[in-house]
């Protein structure tokens, strides 16, 4: 039977996930292929929609039950959190309007604790490529991007109030848990998937070139170097294997979440 997979567009998943989609790896199941943004995966996987399926760490607390956590895969690091933009650098969130990706978003929970002691007016979750137009043109007082718009805010003229993976790479030492890999328990073998995945990453390694039309196909009109700038940034150690720093990575944040009532208590991992 076929395996249904669900990544981003993004190029870090794009990249990582090529060899294993396009039956490169021997033993492998036929891969039925389906993006969406991270904000709807979250969702898709609450419904049990796909056997494997990129997620924000934010989501485990209520996917867990239901789904194992890969240690490969995901997106991991340091210096790539998501920015708080805005026009200028004084503006207040107390009161203000702000766009965010996704309700249950690594980026939005790591805004909501970093920002917890501000009251912004109102949160409208917003696609991740309208936000910085949306705060350009006033219709936002402030939004919270991710992903490649951390190399391109400055042609919208827009200023970082914040780099959340520096406040949070300071405060705890570790390296920010973006998205994870999740594998929905009683489809497919948390530990086949691993290796299939673990493998699938190597080769990419071993040959970029092998992914680069796949790659660019699916990058949403972003221009190469911009690209090869997203694939250095969260394609790295942790992408092959979350390790001990990730593992506590993802329970500092989920504990600190839960101790802060944002989210549901969950088990952890190390």
């Amino acid at each position: 039977m076929a395996l249904s997979l669900a990544v981003s567009p993004c190029p870090n998943d794009t990249f990582v996930f090529h060899a294993l989609v396009h039956g490169l790896i021997p033993g492998t199941p036929e891969v039925n292929l389906t993006f969406a943004d991270v904000d709807v995966t979250n969702t898709a996987a609450e419904r049990g929609e796909f056997d494997l399926v990129k997620v924000s760490y934010a989501a485990l607390p209520w996917l867990l039950d239901d789904y194992d956590l890969l240690p490969t895969g995901g997106a991991l690091g340091r210096g790539c959190g998501p920015l708080v933009l805005a026009r200028t650098a004084g503006q207040e969130l107390t009161g203000a309007t702000v766009a965010v990706p996704g309700d249950r978003t690594t980026a939005y929970l790591l805004f909501r604790l970093w920002a917890a002691d501000q009251r912004p007016a109102k949160i409208e979750v917003v696609p991740f490529d309208k936000i910085m137009p949306g705060v350009a043109d006033g219709t936002y007082d402030a939004g919270l991007v991710i992903h490649e718009a951390r190399f391109t805010y400055q042609r919208y003229d827009l200023v970082a109030l914040q780099d959340l993976g520096e406040w949070w790479e300071g405060d705890t030492g570790l390296p920010i848990p973006l998205g994870a890999i999740l594998a929905r328990k009683g489809s497919v073998d948390p530990a086949e998937a691993t290796e299939w995945i673990r493998k699938s990453v190597s080769m990419a390694w071993a040959n970029p070139a092998a992914s680069h039309d796949f790659v660019l196909a699916n990058a949403q009109e972003m221009e190469p170097e911009v690209v090869k700038q997203h694939i250095d940034l969260y394609v790295n150690e942790f992408t092959l294997e979350l390790g001990r720093d990730g593992l506590a990575a993802a329970d500092a944040l989920l504990q600190r979440s839960a101790a802060a009532g944002l989210t549901p208590a969950v088990k952890p991992f190390n």
